[in-house]
C-alpha cells in the first residue's frame, strides 16, 4: 500500500511539490517534510539569505544533507526544491529509498504561479524570469526523467486531484 511507502516530489518551481506534498500528506495520513522547509527551520533564515551569503552551491550542499537525512524515515512524502537533482548523490537517495513522482508542468504555468512570489532566489529579475525557466528547464528535466518512477502533468488539475490520481498510480506500482 502507497502509505507504508516514501513519496518524493521532484519537479521544478510551481510544479506544486509543496501544495501538493501537503494534498498527498492528509490523504494517506503520513507525514510531510519540505527540504526548503527544514533548511529554513534549520538554519533560522529563509532560503534567499542561505542563498545571498553561502551561494547556490552552498544551499545545495545543505540540501543535499537534509533530503539524505529525511529519505531514511520510513512512510513519507517529501517536497524537494526544484534544484536537487542537481547532485549525483542527492538523485541517488531519492532513487534508491523511496518512489520519486516527478511533477511537469510547463513554462507558462511556471510564471503564472511564482510571479508575485518573491522568496525564490533565482527568479529575483522578473524581465528575465522567462529565461531563466527555461534554462533551468533544459538542464534539470533530464535529472528528473532520470530518477522519476512516475511523471504527472499538473497545469491541468487541483492539487487535490493530482494527490488523488498519484495515490491511484502508486496502488498499480
Amino acid at each position: 500500500m502507497a502509505e507504508k511507502r516514501n513519496i518524493f516530489l521532484i519537479g521544478p518551481m510551481g510544479a506544486g511539490k509543496s501544495t501538493i506534498g501537503r494534498q498527498l500528506s492528509q490523504q494517506l495520513n503520513i507525514e510531510f517534510f519540505d527540504s526548503d522547509q527544514e533548511i529554513e527551520k534549520r538554519t533560522g533564515a529563509d532560503i534567499s539569505w542561505v542563498f545571498d551569503i553561502e551561494g547556490e552551491n552552498g544551499f545545495r550542499l545543505r540540501e543535499q544533507k537534509i533530503i539524505n537525512e529525511l529519505t531514511q524515515k520510513q512512510g513519507i512524502v517529501l517536497a524537494t526544491g526544484g534544484g536537487s537533482v542537481k547532485f549525483k548523490e542527492t538523485r541517488n537517495c531519492l532513487s534508491a529509498r523511496g518512489i520519486v513522482v516527478y511533477l511537469e508542468t510547463t513554462i507558462e504555468k511556471q510564471l503564472s504561479r511564482t510571479k508575485r512570489d518573491k522568496t525564490r532566489p533565482l527568479l529575483q529579475v522578473p524581465t528575465a524570469n522567462r529565461i531563466i525557466l527555461e534554462n533551468l528547464a533544459n538542464e534539470r528535466n533530464p535529472l528528473y526523467e532520470e530518477i522519476a518512477d512516475i511523471t504527472i502533468q499538473t497545469d491541468k488539475n487541483s492539487a487535490k486531484v493530482v494527490a488523488f490520481n498519484i495515490i491511484n498510480l502508486l496502488e498499480k506500482l
